[in-house]
């Protein structure tokens, strides 16, 4: 029973120290109006309403004269709750303090902080004091917030004043919300035989209300130039790939393409483009609604590294079609990937049955030091007509005795001579 007094009590002060408080806290967000469209409901005139919900459709606001029952009319309204905020966005809120007492008070001080999963942020406009404020007076400050994490989110408003006795009073109000994901991005790499890269993103939106993507683009890292493949040239001009109205509805998902292609500094170094797995960044930028702005960047994007091996040969140069029966050349980049061996090399050729290599077999490359490359020219003659595979190419080291076996190189078309490929 004590226990209980006790209890009770304490819940008195408690009331007694919040109602002696001179000053009122009031905190909205402010968010743009949304578009309200009116549902209209019908019925015959024999039936019970009559023609009570006519009369209620031609008094809406929200409806057109004499097109009532159509759904033409739009309005705004003002958001009734909180809403939903996505990260990305720009969260931005009303904090306003209140005189509502009748005497002065001395030194107000307004701070607010947004604390989050990982972090506490001052958000507050000025840190200092405001000397006096009068009865029915009021302090407003507008913050504003980009919003980079997920999750919850804590705003803290802390007030701190003096009154004419010269007691000092604090107090503080949270407001806790969530930050909620907008858009689902996925990747995927391949890899090409050129050192190219060519990243494939997916994004997907996952809100309620369609989105217009403003820009959507990739900052490559330090050693790539990137070509963005979203857009078709028409002439001089070139229209995107999506068409003139880039809106994506709510759970829909875009494909977007880049090529990256390494710097000529760092092409040469295949060592260095060998162990090169972070490529860059996307950056997307959004607006929904009345033009709220969204902006997401990701983190480095990373891909698994081609293993090349000891020895890496790739085609610099090689005709898509090809006469049958006559001598075709093809050119060869022979690369060592080592840092540290030098390798003495002995270029070995095997015929297929549609593929004829011409010339020595067993001749010696002589050697190649680390991370550097040699370039060959080789002649082939193509015996079977179709789509043909170039393979039977064989690298030796003769220093470790180890033999690199290449096939599947690349494929041409073949032709018969007295077809013109061109028509």
């Amino acid at each position: 029973m004590r226990v209980k007094v006790q209890e009770e009590i304490a819940k008195m002060d408690v009331n007694q120290a919040k109602q002696e408080h001179l000053l009122a806290l009031k905190v909205m967000r402010l968010t743009k109006p949304t578009l309200f469209t009116n549902m209209p409901v019908t019925c015959e005139d024999r039936d019970l309403p009559g023609d009570l919900f006519s009369r209620l459709m031609k008094e809406d606001p929200s409806t057109i004269k004499g097109a009532e029952t159509l759904m033409l009319g739009e309005m705004l309204t003002l958001p009734q709750n909180f809403g939903n905020i996505f990260l990305g966005e720009t969260f931005s809120s009303y904090i306003s303090v209140h005189n509502d007492s009748t005497q002065v008070v001395k030194d107000i001080l307004v701070k607010a902080d947004l604390q989050t999963s990982s972090q506490r942020l001052n958000l507050s406009a000025s840190n200092s004091a405001v000397a006096d404020l009068k009865p029915e007076c009021c302090i407003d400050d507008v913050i504003h917030h980009e919003v980079k994490e997920i999750g919850t989110h804590i705003l803290v408003c802390a007030v701190s004043y003096t009154t004419q006795t010269g007691e000092k009073l604090y107090f503080r109000k949270f407001f806790k919300f969530q930050v909620l994901k907008p858009l689902d991005v996925k990747t995927k790499f391949y890899n090409a035989e050129t050192d190219e890269v060519f990243l494939e993103a997916q994004i997907q939106n996952i809100t309620t209300s369609p989105m217009f993507m403003e820009k959507v683009s990739l900052e490559p890292s330090i050693m790539y130039n990137v070509t963005e493949l979203n857009t078709v040239s028409a002439g001089e001009e070139g229209f995107s790939t999506f068409g003139k109205m880039s809106y994506l509805q709510p759970m829909d998902t875009r494909q977007y393409l880049y090529c990256l292609k390494p710097k000529p500094e760092f092409a040469e170094k295949a060592g260095v483009i060998k162990g090169v797995t972070v490529i860059g960044k996307l950056d997307i930028v959004w607006k929904t609604n009345l033009g709220e702005r969204g902006r997401l960047q990701t983190s480095q994007l990373q891909r698994m590294a081609p293993g090349y091996g000891d020895v890496r040969l790739s085609l610099e140069l090689i005709p898509d079609t090809v006469h049958l029966e006559e001598p075709f050349d093809i050119t060869c980049k022979i690369t060592n990937c080592s840092s540290e061996r030098t390798m003495d090399l002995v270029l070995e050729m095997c015929n297929t049955s549609s593929i004829h290599w011409c010339g020595v077999s067993g001749r010696q490359l002589g050697k190649l030091s680390p991370s550097s490359s040699l370039y060959l020219t080789l002649k082939l003659l193509a015996s079977v007509q179709g789509l043909q595979s170039i393979s039977g190419l064989r690298l030796t080291d003769t220093f470790l005795k180890r033999t690199y076996e290449y096939d599947d190189i690349a494929q041409v078309c073949v032709v018969s001579s007295y077809l013109d490929p061109e028509s």
